[in-house]
């Protein structure tokens, strides 16, 4: 649709949870790290601007009690 062809993508997720005196704990927050290869040709800072949308209207994110920031990186395919 925006013309950016995926051809690979991975991710590195942390989060950081806490316990309490009970031993049970939570989440208080969490970072991803997606890291996606676009074909030759895609533009990457479409690539990057998609990704900032993404993050904005996420479901999961939107959904949780605690923030999830995003680190993304794009890389062109050779």
């Amino acid at each position: 649709v925006n013309g950016v062809v995926v051809t690979a993508y991975r991710d590195e997720a942390t989060a950081v949870m806490v316990e309490d005196e009970t031993g049970g704990g939570r989440f208080e927050g969490a970072t991803l790290r997606p890291h996606v290869t676009i074909a030759a040709g895609s533009d990457p800072a479409k690539a990057l601007a998609l990704h900032h949308d993404a993050n904005a209207k996420c479901f999961v994110a939107n959904s949780l009690n605690f923030p999830v920031a995003h680190e993304a990186s794009v890389e062109v395919a050779l």
